[in-house]
This record gives C-alpha cells, sequence and structure tokens, in this order.
C-alpha cells in the first residue's frame, strides 16, 4: 500500500520577500511530483503551542515556531498520516526528482555553514550540524515525542532571552553529537557567503561548501531571517533565479 504523505509549511501573510512565493511553489510542485499531500497553514500554527509558553517565548517567534511546527507534525499523523514532512517557508527545492525522503523513520536537514574567521571574510570556518528547516517523521519513529517533550520542558527551565536556535539547530546538533541522527544530506542549508557565491557563479565559500557537503543539495533553506544583516532580499532573489535555472 502507498504510504499516505502530507507536507506542512506556514508563514504570515503578507509574505515580507516576493522570493518566498518561489519558495512556497517549488515546496508545493514538489509534493505533487512526489505524491504527497499539501497543506500550508498561517498563524494559527501558533495556537498549538501552550498559552504560557507562547507568552514567555512572545518575544522570539523563531522559538515559538520550533515548538509549533513539532505539534502541526505530530497533530497531522494523529489525523491518520503515515508520514509528515515539515519545510520552511524559505527553503527552495531546485532537484525535486532528487529529493527524496529515504526509509528512515525520520530525519533531518544538512546544515553546512561557511561563515568568516573572526573579522576575516577572507579566513573562512565551517560547522556541519543539522537543522529543522526540513525533516519528516513517520508514524513508529521514536524520536518526536521525547523531542516536543524535551522543548517544552526546557522553555518551562529556562528564564531570560532565548537563543534564537534554541529549540531548534541548537537542540538537535546537541544531540547528533552524542547521538547521530538520520539526516537527509540533499536537504541543505546556505549560509549567506554561500548564497552570495552563487549568484557569482563561484568563490571560495562555495568551493568549501561543496567540499563538505556529504552530498550537493537538492533544495536549501535560504535564510530569510538574515535579510536585512548578512544579505539582501535581491541577493536571494538573484540566487533563486540561479538555482532553479540550473536544473
Amino acid at each position: 500500500m502507498r504510504e499516505k504523505v502530507l507536507v506542512i509549511q506556514s508563514h504570515t501573510f503578507p509574505l515580507p520577500y516576493a522570493w518566498l512565493q518561489s519558495c512556497l511553489q517549488s515546496v508545493e510542485h514538489w509534493a505533487q511530483l512526489q505524491g504527497f499531500e499539501y497543506r500550508f497553514i498561517g498563524d494559527e500554527l501558533f495556537a498549538l503551542v501552550d498559552p504560557l509558553l507562547r507568552k514567555k517565548t512572545a518575544g522570539q517567534l523563531v522559538v515559538t515556531s520550533d515548538l509549533a511546527r513539532l505539534l502541526a507534525v505530530q497533530s497531522a499523523l494523529e489525523e491518520g498520516y503515515d508520514c509528515v514532512v515539515w519545510c520552511d517557508a524559505d527553503f527552495l527545492i531546485f532537484d525535486p526528482e532528487n529529493l527524496l525522503l529515504g526509509n528512515e523513520s525520520y530525519a533531518f536537514g544538512r546544515e553546512v555553514w561557511i561563515q568568516g574567521a573572526g573579522d576575516s571574510e577572507k579566513r573562512l570556518k565551517v560547522y556541519t550540524k543539522i537543522h529543522n528547516a526540513f525533516m519528516f517523521f513517520r508514524t513508529n519513529n521514536s524520536f518526536l515525542h521525547f523531542y516536543i517533550a524535551s522543548i517544552q520542558k526546557m522553555l518551562h527551565m529556562h528564564s531570560g532571552a532565548f537563543a534564537p536556535q534554541f529549540a531548534g539547530p541548537k537542540f538537535l546538533t546537541a544531540i547528533n553529537n552524542i547521538c547521530s541522527q538520520p539526516v537527509v544530506e540533499r536537504a541543505g542549508m546556505y549560509s549567506p557567503m554561500v548564497i552570495k557565491d552563487l549568484i557569482h557563479d563561484g568563490g571560495s565559500a562555495l568551493a568549501l561548501f561543496q567540499q563538505h557537503s556529504p552530498a550537493l543539495p537538492a533544495g536549501a533553506n535560504l535564510c530569510a531571517s538574515l535579510v536585512g544583516r548578512e544579505i539582501t532580499d535581491q541577493d536571494i532573489d538573484l540566487a533563486i533565479e540561479v538555482l532553479l535555472g540550473s536544473d
């Protein structure tokens, strides 16, 4: 019997950047190509989070979102789906035939992050992690309940400000360092330096990314949260043109 799979995305409307629509369309197209169902959720995503935790994380919605997406996945599995995939709204799939889920009961995306070392952009550093901008869970997975319970407990116990990746890549990478987690290697992430090299048809950051990536991405998170700080809206727009034009 064919597996019943749902792909979920979410974002507040109106979209802050026009290029996000290209990302959303690319994921919906991928879902259709794979024979998956597709669902878009607006701000009602946050209603899944306990009101006390919503209030505690109100100033840092990225933390609220990291928990809410897990609860959305859990809810969909309880609806009767065999597998639920989460994709961030700024995740672009540019090689849809080669982004496959595999047979694991759950998995996360691969992050190979390239940035300047200290104040220098000539010396580069590489950080290899896992990320939750793309992840999936099947009904027989052993991780989702633990992940949700752990994040809820951490949020209740923590006081003060939260690191932006508190409940996402920071938590997942810490777990991964202790006990290696399953990864969809082709579900990647491009740092601003790599995105800029994509626009200019190569460079040291892109070369280093390719060297350290176990597999070249078929889709990648484009880091919308860094627009206006480390990269421009126009940079990402140009990178999407390059990526979608390279099929």
